[in-house]
């Protein structure tokens, strides 16, 4: 359930962004209410807003659009659309070979390469061609969540807890970008991520939404509980209409994209269909989503434009190992600055061990914050990734 998470937030928004080792975090509070979260990985990006010279690789007429080369072996989609200003047909946009300054619009998804434009500002085109030659070569990463939040809201003040964090933003934000002493995420606003990674959430007035992403689309299922049998019609139709902030809230906040469908509580399709004004208000602070209607089983039909992965993607739906291991050395920096000079080991499975090994910077991040390198200990009989402290000598 939203709460505000700092009573003395002012009405306007804040940009926190908690910085650990391998992952930044970075959270959108609009009136010290948590309305965006994301969750990035900085030696593995997701791509979006990058500007690659790319290389026509096949042109696809059937599908309007051409396959792209683009750096690092991934292959794009450049849609017919957005392969030149007079939207020509592809075939007489692009040919095979041809080699085009490009920016990424949208991330891999499903398999399916990351989409590409090739209708770029004059910066960006003036970018591309300066870069060396070549092709394919990325030329430049696109924005971090803090950077793109921060171009949306002008007038938000950034509160970072990385003094190198601070530095890098200042560069382009200047003394909007304020660093503080203690953790940027307090204990309230931990509580919130850890319910966004999960599959419930909290409904004001009792119930929960369940949340169940699946390839082709996301259910969501509003449950009332034992309140929807034992109230009226319009108490019922109130409950789910109080919901709906709420609701929006966890869409937005989760990222999630595509096709979604709600299933409301305790009422016949035809009622739900007086709820359709009252979702719209709640989805039109979220540019990226719509409500379509109701399908015959009065379930609510919402699309989400997808750009970035959704935060289940990212974090992984159980947690994949990779997650847990960052949050354990999130736990193994706190430990370390509890207790100057311990030593620590993180013992955990083997998948947990291998995915932080695997991700470049994670580990070395660590020792520097932490002041000495953190021993793995791997275990497969360890349930959960645990930090321990390591006796002298041992």
């Amino acid at each position: 359930m939203a709460a505000a998470l700092d009573p003395r937030a002012p009405s306007g928004a804040a940009i926190l962004v908690s910085a650990s080792p391998g992952e930044l975090r970075t959270a959108l509070l609009e009136g010290g209410v948590l309305t965006e979260a994301w969750v990035e990985r900085p030696a593995r990006p997701d791509g979006v807003g990058d500007l690659q010279r790319g290389r026509v690789s096949a042109v696809a007429p059937a599908m309007a659009g051409a396959f792209i080369a683009l750096a690092g072996g991934e292959t794009g989609f450049l849609p017919e659309s957005e392969a030149s200003a007079e939207r020509r047909p592809i075939a007489a946009a692009v040919q095979e070979g041809l080699i085009l300054p490009l920016r990424v619009t949208r991330a891999a998804q499903g398999g399916k390469g990351p989409r590409v434009t090739a209708r770029l500002s004059e910066a960006e085109s003036a970018a591309v061609a300066a870069a060396p030659a070549g092709a394919p070569r990325l030329v430049a990463r696109g924005p971090s969540a803090a950077a793109r939040l921060a171009a949306r809201y002008p007038a938000a003040e950034l509160r970072v807890d990385s003094a190198a964090l601070m530095a890098r933003l200042r560069a382009g934000l200047g003394d909007r970008v304020r660093l503080v002493a203690s953790p940027a995420f307090d204990d309230a606003l931990e509580a919130e991520f850890d319910v966004l990674a999960g599959p419930e959430a909290p409904l004001p007035g009792g119930g929960r939404l369940l949340i169940h992403p699946t390839p082709a689309l996301t259910a969501i299922d509003m449950d009332a509980g034992s309140a929807a049998g034992a109230r009226g019609t319009q108490a019922v139709v109130a409950l789910n209409r109080d919901a709906l902030p709420e609701l929006a809230r966890q869409i937005r906040a989760r990222n999630l994209a595509g096709a979604l469908l709600v299933d409301f509580a305790g009422l016949t399709p035809k009622r739900r269909e007086a709820l359709a004004e009252p979702l719209r208000a709640a989805l039109a602070p979220d540019r990226h989503a719509r409500l379509l209607g109701f399908t015959h089983l009065g379930m609510a039909e919402i699309v989400r434009d997808r750009i970035h992965p959704p935060l289940h993607e990212v974090l992984g739906r159980p947690a994949s190992a990779l997650t847990r291991g960052l949050a354990a050395l999130r736990q193994a920096v706190r430990e370390a600055a509890a207790r100057p000079g311990a030593r620590f080991a993180l013992r955990a499975t083997p998948a947990v061990v291998a995915a932080l090994q695997g991700l470049p910077g994670a580990l070395e991040d660590h020792a520097a914050e932490a002041g000495a390198a953190l021993a793995l200990v791997p275990d497969a009989a360890a349930s959960e990734p645990v930090i321990e402290e390591m006796r002298r000598g041992g």
